[in-house]
């Protein structure tokens, strides 16, 4: 069975897609494969590979990549998600082959101010509901 391909695309591929892409992997890599990427990539936040190794997920040898550089290599997606708010998922650029296209808006663990404590609180709300969101994805009820 040949694997689904899915796109997870934010602004800076710190935070956000980086966590949706290594949900959907290690709950469904037998039928999709996930990427990531973003319109800014930056370094990852050090407090989601934090929350992500709390759930057995080691995210800390990740790179962020640029959209920019998946368009160039001419790969296809079966799925594209944005997981950035509606602002920033408009500047998402149109893949070719695309099937399907979906917008699941985070917040930005990026925008967080607090202690290291208080955002990775909320950094783990974001966690949550990012596999919660990939769980309804898998179980066909959002790809319908």
């Amino acid at each position: 069975m040949r694997k689904s391909k899915v796109l997870f695309l934010c602004v800076h591929n710190s935070a956000r897609s980086q966590m949706a892409e290594a949900f959907l992997n290690t709950l469904a890599g037998d039928k999709f494969e996930a990427e990531s990427a973003g319109f800014e990539p930056r370094e990852l936040n050090p407090l989601v590979i934090k929350a992500m190794a709390e759930v057995g997920i080691d995210i800390s040898s990740n790179k962020s990549k640029a959209v920019f550089d998946l368009i160039k290599k001419g790969d296809f997606y079966a799925y594209v998600i944005t997981v950035c708010d509606e602002a920033s998922a408009q500047r998402c650029p149109i893949f070719p082959g695309v099937t399907r296209r979906l917008h699941w808006s985070f917040e930005d663990p990026s925008s967080f101010t607090g202690t290291d404590e208080e955002k990775l609180a909320k950094i783990r709300i974001i966690r949550d509901q990012i596999k919660a969101k990939i769980e309804e994805f898998v179980s066909g009820s959002l790809i319908r």
